[in-house]
């Protein structure tokens, strides 16, 4: 598959695509409308980075118990399931007066439901497309989600000077409903990828060999860890410039969609491999200058230069499908989301903590000087993975452990 005219002219995919649209712009609306109420009310950096990237710390319980079903449920009636109970979910977030702590239980729930979310929608795409067209598929897809996040971060922010976060709320519910009717109606029954029911054993078996190979494990921290250190450093947006806050989001989002097009369709093949750790120190070093406090438009222009840097995960991506099975491609994809979320989360906590006690500017550069560190340590593992040595250590693995 060579073009994007391709895509588009394959089956499903463009009912996908549009279902997936309206769940981004349900997320980014609802992110902001929900961080920016959580933030009026308590006035703490740290409770409303948490709340906007909350649902993210549930994914380590669906890596750990839920992910079997990746494969093993139908994916059409899960995905339209998830989108429906996320538009009840977000729906209650709008209730006036609900307590912080009840929207903390409410915002966690929903992280544990979409933990599954990313097994089943990228296995889905992998199972249309095929792992030929998976790279390109998933570029637009991540391109997508970069121009609905610039459009639903500018709507949002624009919508919270005329509305209240409760209304934007009940809009963010509302997409989430066109989503799940469109997933519904716009892709056929499909059976699941593996058989057998979904269980916690099948689950802690499958991720145990999937993390077996060392290549694959360090595919999946870098695909975790950087990324999520430096989504902890947008958590912070909304209490290092409340006013600006839904244009860095956007311009991240920009950047975002900028760098994908550019991995996705401008790079050649055999370039692409060797892009994973530039594109990662990208998406750290211009936070480091966040440290200057800059105000806009310069906040604005670093936001999209680092969020090029995301284009990196196109390139881990694709070198997770090469190590991974056909049959364990909605486990191993989802088990990627299902981290890099958790992770996100865990970033987006340790950014609101150090946030509370400095500053938003200073805990930003703390957390971007930290993706830089790992992503050099990783980098150098994987040169030992392939050096002669590394390279009989990792076959002998392979052997003992397939």
């Amino acid at each position: 598959m060579r073009s994007y005219r391709d895509l588009f002219r394959t089956p499903e995919f463009t009912p996908f695509f549009l279902a997936s649209a309206a769940h981004t712009a349900a997320q980014t609306i609802g992110a902001l409308a929900l961080g920016t109420l959580v933030y009026r009310v308590t006035g703490s950096p740290l409770l409303s980075a948490v709340s906007m990237f909350g649902p993210q710390l549930a994914q380590v319980l669906g890596a750990t118990f839920l992910m079997s079903g990746a494969d093993r449920l139908p994916p059409r009636s899960t995905l339209a399931g998830i989108g429906l109970a996320f538009a009840v979910g977000t729906a209650v977030l709008a209730l006036p007066g609900l307590p912080v702590a009840a929207v903390f239980g409410v915002v966690l729930v929903q992280g544990l439901i979409a933990s599954l979310g990313g097994g089943v929608r990228w296995g889905l795409l992998n199972e249309i497309l095929s792992k030929d067209g998976y790279l390109l598929g998933r570029s637009v897809f991540n391109m997508l989600s970069g121009l609905m996040q610039v459009a639903g971060f500018a709507t949002g922010g624009a919508l919270l000077t005329i509305l209240s976060p409760h209304a934007c709320l009940l809009i963010s519910a509302a997409l989430y409903a066109t989503a799940a009717l469109g997933t519904r109606l716009g892709l056929t029954a499909r059976p699941p990828r593996s058989s057998g029911r979904p269980s916690v054993t099948a689950t802690w078996r499958t991720n145990a060999l999937l993390w077996s190979s060392r290549p694959r494990r360090l595919t999946y921290l870098g695909l975790w860890v950087p990324n999520g250190l430096v989504v902890g450093c947008e958590s912070l947006y909304v209490s290092y410039d409340p006013h600006a806050a839904g244009a860095l989001f956007a311009c991240g989002a920009l950047g975002m969609f900028v760098g994908d097009v550019t991995v996705g369709r401008l790079v050649p093949a055999a370039l692409r491999p060797r892009l994973a750790t530039p594109l990662l120190l990208l998406l750290a070093t211009p936070y480091l200058f966040f440290a200057l406090r800059p105000e806009l438009p310069w906040s604005a222009v670093l936001a999209v230069v680092a969020s090029a840097g995301f284009g990196a995960s196109l390139v881990q991506q694709e070198r997770l499908m090469a190590l991974t099975p056909d049959e364990l491609s909605g486990h191993a994809l989802g088990l990627h989301s299902a981290g890099m979320l958790t992770m996100q989360g865990v970033a987006a906590a340790l950014a609101g903590s150090l946030a509370q006690l400095a500053s938003p500017a200073a805990a930003m550069t703390v957390m971007a000087a930290a993706s830089a560190v790992v992503t050099s340590t990783l980098a150098w593992a994987g040169r030992r993975t392939a050096s002669p040595a590394g390279g009989r250590a990792a076959r002998r693995t392979a052997v003992s452990r397939p």
